[in-house]
Parts: structure tokens; sequence; C-alpha cells
């Protein structure tokens, strides 16, 4: 079965125009996390469609520079259209069938905030490789899943490497780390959409995830998230 790191997706603009919807590289994460920063001063729904629409605007720019303006944007789009490009290109999903649209974009905002990753280091880290000539071509390039799969790689290398030596010491490296797994719940971070750290928790078991593991999310399980009634 061919892997995939991540699903893509198409949306049909108003006038006809196809457009492939895919995550956002890093450069636009970055500035889509910006504003989606915003959503915590808003008073209302107006205000919080509103600051989707510009979230959107980043999503799409993407794979459709054309559009630079949440005026454009809007003359091509109905709301269900911007709910399913953020959806698909930032994992934030907001429910068309609720009115609390200001109430679910601050709760996705608060799971899906990257305020405490180091993301310079993880750049500068698989930035040695040598296949980009400066920062700004890396995040063009990639995805934060694809990032952390190529951490991932360069990590698992380096450390059988170290495995190696340690054995030939009489050392079982393994049995000697005692570390917290950070490593691991970030990688659940990123591969459930910011949903949950840990790295046991199913909902970490989505795209590339749940190919590896052979099951999970969109491979054989789905799952229904239930809102708790407020007293």
């Amino acid at each position: 079965m061919t892997k995939y790191v991540y699903s893509i997706d198409r949306v049909i603009l108003l006038d006809e125009t196809e457009v492939i919807l895919s995550p956002l590289k890093i450069k636009y994460l970055k500035r889509f996390m910006e504003i989606f920063g915003l959503i915590d001063h808003v008073q209302n729904q107006e205000q919080a469609i509103d600051v989707l629409s510009e979230c959107a605007v980043v999503c799409i720019q993407q794979q459709y520079p054309i559009i630079q303006t949440k005026e454009q944007l809007e003359d091509l789009v109905d709301m269900h259209m911007i709910y399913k490009i953020i959806d698909v290109c930032a994992g934030v999903k907001i429910d068309p069938n609720k009115d609390n649209v200001d109430e679910q974009a601050k709760e996705e905002k608060d799971k899906s905030s990257w305020g405490d990753l180091d993301l310079l280091s993880l750049e500068a880290e698989i930035f040695t490789i040598g296949a980009w000539k400066n920062f700004e071509e890396l995040e063009v390039s990639l995805t934060m899943s694809e990032l952390i799969l190529i951490l991932e790689k360069i990590r698992e290398l380096d450390y059988n490497e170290k495995k190696f030596l340690a054995a030939m010491q009489g050392v079982d490296l393994d049995k000697e780390s005692g570390k917290a797994n950070e490593w691991e719940e970030m990688k659940a971070k990123v591969f459930s959409g910011g949903n949950t750290q840990n790295p046991d928790d199913i909902l970490s078991l989505q795209g590339y995830n749940a190919q590896k593991a052979g099951f999970g999310i969109g491979l054989g399980l789905e799952y229904e998230k239930i809102e708790r009634k407020k007293d």
C-alpha cells in the first residue's frame, strides 16, 4: 500500500476554478498561526468569521496565489468552503451546523498553537542535510509533518550509531536511556493536528502515523468528538 505523509483535497470555487488543497508549508503555517492568534480577541461570530476568512486567504495562496485579499476570496467562496479550506490546510475544524463559530474557533486555537514548539531549532537540525540554500527555502518546501519525518529519520540514524558504539563497550543504550520521551509527544501533537501530546492516544494515529501502524483514524477507525454540556 502506498503511504502518504498527508492527504490532499480540492475545492471548486464559485467561478468553477478547481484549487488543490494540502497542509500548509511551514512558511504559510507561521503566517496562518499569526492571524489565527487574533481569534482570542474576537467578541462575536462576525469578528470570528472575519479572522477565519483571513486565515483561508493564507491557505489558498499556497496553491492559488492570484487571491491576495479577503475581499477577493469572499467573491469566490461560501462559508462552507472557507471551513473546508482551513480544515484541510491547517487542521482547524469548524462545524458549520453550529452557531457558536467564535467559541469553536477559540477552542481550535488553544489546541492548535505551536507557541511551545522551538521551530527554529528543529529547522536548524535538519538544515545540516544541505538540501536547502537558506531557511526560507526550507520553509517553502516542507510541511510540519514532513519536517518531523525527516527529523525522525535523522535521529534514528544517529541513535543507531550511538547504540552500536555503546554496544562495542558492553553498554545497552536502550536500558541506560531513562529520559522522558518529549520527541514522541511532539510527533503525537503534529500528527493529531494538536489534539493530543500523548503518543498512546488514538488521536495520534492519523495520516502517516496511521498508515505506518497499519490502522488508525481514517484507516479502519473513526471517532466522534462529544462535547460535555455546560451546567
